[in-house]
């Protein structure tokens, strides 16, 4: 385990950033993935579709095969899916975790974690021995969102944890695109707010367009 703060990694923070960053920073894993390539976060609900996980599956490795770095929360569901996703399509993952290094949730999820550690990358920002608890997972959602040059969600119902990354991610200015199947759902009525404050959707037919006009942001020197 290293530590390091939020402008090791990412350069020098403007104010919003800085106000939503946390202090420090967990890392365990290949540190250099970090800069291996434009950061996207896919997140979506806990009990994923089977429309929802095909979803997701193509689009890690759409993002793999631009040689992005596919960012997740390690939660069920899609973020899971993610993760194996871009490790079976030999791209690189990154988890942004809602507990300490030496804990998981769910779970579950612990085999999965530990391989992250020694393949992959893990971040958190709570300290080793830090209680898991609820109010954990939003601050996670808002430092993935920091973390990332861009989110996209896949599925989510009203109610999903889900959708605070996605307003983080339109307060820190970060592209939030929504799977186009959101929008025409006609129980869901966030995806049009979303879109009212920046949002854009991601379609079959716009799919190329979008990734390869992500931004990247400038890097911070990594020196470890």
């Amino acid at each position: 385990m290293q530590t390091c703060s939020p402008q090791d990694l990412l350069g020098p923070l403007n104010d919003v950033e800085r106000k939503n960053a946390p202090e420090q920073l967990f890392v365990a894993g290949r540190i250099e993935l970090f800069d291996a390539g434009r950061r996207v976060s896919v997140v979506g609900t806990k009990k994923p579709s089977p429309e929802g996980i095909a979803r997701a599956r193509a689009l890690v490795k759409a993002l793999v095969g631009r040689r992005m770095v596919v960012v997740s929360g390690l939660a069920a569901g899609i973020d899971a899916v993610a993760h194996t996703a871009a490790i079976e399509e030999h791209g690189h993952t990154i988890a942004v975790l809602g507990t300490a290094l030496d804990d998981c949730y769910p779970p579950e999820n612990r085999p999965l974690q530990e391989r992250l550690v020694r393949e992959q990358l893990v971040i958190t920002q709570f300290a080793p021995g830090t209680p898991s608890q609820r109010t954990n997972f939003p601050r996670r959602n808002r430092t993935m969102a920091l973390l990332t040059d861009a989110t996209v969600i896949i599925e989510a119902g009203e109610s999903s944890g889900t959708l605070h990354q996605g307003w983080e991610a339109l307060r820190l200015g970060r592209p939030l695109f929504l799977m186009e199947s959101l929008t025409k759902d006609p129980s869901l009525h966030w995806p049009a707010e979303m879109i009212r404050y920046g949002a854009q959707v991601l379609s079959r037919a716009n799919l190329e367009a979008v990734l390869d006009a992500i931004p990247e942001r400038t890097r911070g020197e990594l020196a470890f």
